[in-house]
């Protein structure tokens, strides 16, 4: 998916909305402002947003001092998912059809990113699922059908804290259906993306392999991820891709991909054909 001219005040607002996340001074969010402003003739309208963000992120960290900052924000994240994992768990354990509840939950997760919201509520969001909320997109019956055929599996993340519903999908999917499955983190910190600590920190290592794309966007930049990841990306027989940034990357790649996400912004949801809000669960051109 190609950056369109709507995300250019999006990657604003980002440095305005972060840095008084991180409670940088007033004074550091105006020189960013301007330090960003002056490098858009940097950003090349082919190339997907995460691409443009690894350099907003890369300046952001250098005002901040530091490599990852949002990390103790990232561990609250998953500190608070945890704490509704046995609740969660309970919920699919008793449900009719687990495998469509995890799917379900896992979709809601993706409400926890601090790149387009510095607020979000977990909780309300997954009864908001729970109570039939807003779908878009929702084609767990080609999913499914694709899981059944599927001798292993691939698994995007996203970010940090929906990684803990990600692995209520992922045991969910092992004890439905045996499939083995690999789950990809970032390779450095960017944003509250996921990384290898963070995925530990989830859980994940109990029920899956976890692998990093070698890619340090917020999302999976395919020039710019490692052979070893390329090469199960393009042999993976099914692929599950969470989130936005992974669909900004990946829309458009031809491979079995599923796309799972919370259609946050008017840019995505017109390109999925849906309403902003919308949950999504969906392979192009289906």
């Amino acid at each position: 998916m190609r950056t369109y001219l709507d995300c250019l005040p999006c990657f604003m607002n980002q440095i305005v909305r972060v840095g008084r996340l991180l409670e940088l001074p007033e004074a550091d969010c105006l020189a960013m402002l301007h330090e960003f402003a002056g490098r858009f003739t940097e950003i090349k309208l082919e190339d997907p947003p995460p691409k443009t963000a690894i350099m907003l992120y890369e300046m952001i960290s250098r005002y901040s001092g530091h490599n990852d900052p949002f990390k103790k924000i990232k561990r609250e994240s998953t500190e608070k998912a945890l704490a509704l994992y046995p609740e969660l768990k309970k919920r699919v354990e008793l449900a009719n059809a687990p495998l469509n509840l995890a799917a379900k939950f896992a979709v809601a997760g993706n409400v926890i990113d601090f790149g387009v919201a510095s607020q979000f509520d977990l909780a309300a969001e997954i009864d908001r699922v729970v109570d039939a909320g807003a779908f878009g997109h929702w084609h767990e019956k080609s999913f499914f059908a694709a899981l059944e055929k599927a001798d292993w599996l691939l698994y995007l993340g996203d970010n940090t804290g929906e990684t803990v519903m990600d692995r209520l999908f992922i045991e969910t999917i092992s004890k439905e259906t045996g499939t083995p499955v690999t789950y990809v983190v970032r390779e450095n910190p960017i944003i509250n993306d996921a990384i290898l600590e963070d995925a530990l920190a989830a859980g994940l290592d109990g029920c899956a392999e976890i692998i990093s794309s070698g890619c340090s966007a917020p999302g999976t930049v395919l020039d710019l991820c490692s052979p070893e990841f390329l090469k199960l990306f393009y042999d993976a027989p099914l692929i599950v891709s969470k989130g936005q940034g992974n669909y900004e990357t990946l829309s458009g790649v031809d491979a079995s991909i599923f796309f799972f996400l919370k259609a946050k912004c008017s840019v995505i949801a017109d390109h999925l054909g849906v309403q902003t809000g919308d949950l999504v669960l969906t392979k192009e051109n289906e």
